[in-house]
């Protein structure tokens, strides 16, 4: 496996740039908080997307009931908006947010012509993806199950490979009854179903337990057939670290989803999303007097110091120029 990651890392210098899929929307993010008494303090935060390698994003306009402070937090340097009433004066708050942004596809592998962009980071910061969250631990039923996968395998693209089958062969891409979408991995490994969330937690744990980092990231997707139109809720995808090719994009619940595209979305992402975050048990900037979040990707509230669900979220996007493509 060695010779295979020399070859395909001669394989990035020799491709010619080719052009790669691009979307170019602008993203509607609106919510009101509702039902809130004379007088309580409210707290809001939400998430704020932002450019890095594979999107720019451009904030075009900013509507709120609130005066909205940019904010970040110190561990995965996600931004965000900050707002606080000390005493609420009305019953309802609006906050709506619209941004231009222009999404790439993502090549994380050699493929088709294709020449990747590889992201890498140091020895540190990718080892900071090595440790458990709350829902995702590293040791257990996860861990032994892993290591069966990838026994015999000694390079981290052959062991991730062999965990990402593991992961898309095993589960289901079901929303039925309860127990989905919290990213519970050891609940995902055990019913064999759940959602994007679901899938890729039990990805994560499985990677962890083997030494191999792997990072959770979050945001919205765009329907692949539509130029227009809101949207329901939202996705997340994940990557690994690999110390030649750096970070690796997959998303196993899409490749479930589009069963022909198995082989693409191992060490691709598609042009059909924006992120808004990245990580879990996340940590607010100023800190929320709440739990850590599991993720963040929707507004989150607080009432006289807790939580908050009387939330109405509306999201929405419209194509700018349908079927563009950009060279990278």
């Amino acid at each position: 496996m060695r010779k295979l990651a020399l070859f395909l890392l001669c394989l990035v210098v020799s491709l010619p740039a080719v052009s790669q899929q691009t979307r170019h929307f602008t993203f509607h993010y609106a919510f009101t908080v509702r039902n809130i008494e004379p007088g309580q303090k409210i707290e809001l935060w939400m998430p704020q997307a932002h450019s890095d390698d594979f999107q720019e994003v451009k904030i075009l306009s900013v509507t709120s009931d609130l005066p909205l402070k940019p904010t970040r937090d110190t561990k995965y340097g996600n931004t965000m908006y900050h707002a606080v009433a000390e005493k609420a004066d009305k019953a309802e708050y609006n906050v709506d947010v619209t941004y231009d942004v222009v999404r790439h596809e993502r090549i994380g592998l050699p493929r088709d012509g294709l020449q990747p962009h590889l992201l890498k980071a140091s020895l540190k910061q990718s080892q900071e993806y090595l440790g458990p969250d709350k829902l995702v631990p590293v040791t257990g039923k996860l861990a032994d199950i892993a290591a069966a996968q990838v026994q015999g395998k000694t390079a981290t693209l052959d062991k991730a490979r062999a965990i990402y089958d593991y992961v898309f062969t095993t589960m289901k891409y079901d929303k039925s009854g309860t127990g989905w979408g919290r990213g519970d991995a050891e609940w995902a490994c055990d019913s064999k179903r759940g959602n994007c969330t679901d899938f890729h937690s039990v990805f994560i744990s499985m990677a962890r337990s083997q030494h191999i980092p792997a990072r959770f990231e979050i945001g919205f997707p765009l329907p692949k057939d539509k130029h227009s139109g809101d949207i329901a809720g939202y996705h997340c995808w994940a990557e690994f670290y690999d110390s030649q090719l750096g970070w690796v994009p997959v998303d196993i619940s899409e490749a479930w989803k589009d069963q022909q595209k198995r082989d693409y979305f191992f060490g691709a992402h598609d042009a059909n999303r924006v992120q808004f975050s990245m990580g879990r048990d996340l940590v607010l900037t100023p800190k929320q007097a709440g739990d850590p979040l599991n993720y963040f990707v929707y507004p989150y509230v607080e009432v006289n110091g807790k939580k908050f669900e009387n939330v109405a979220n509306h999201f929405s996007f419209e194509e700018k120029t349908a079927g563009e493509t950009a060279q990278r």
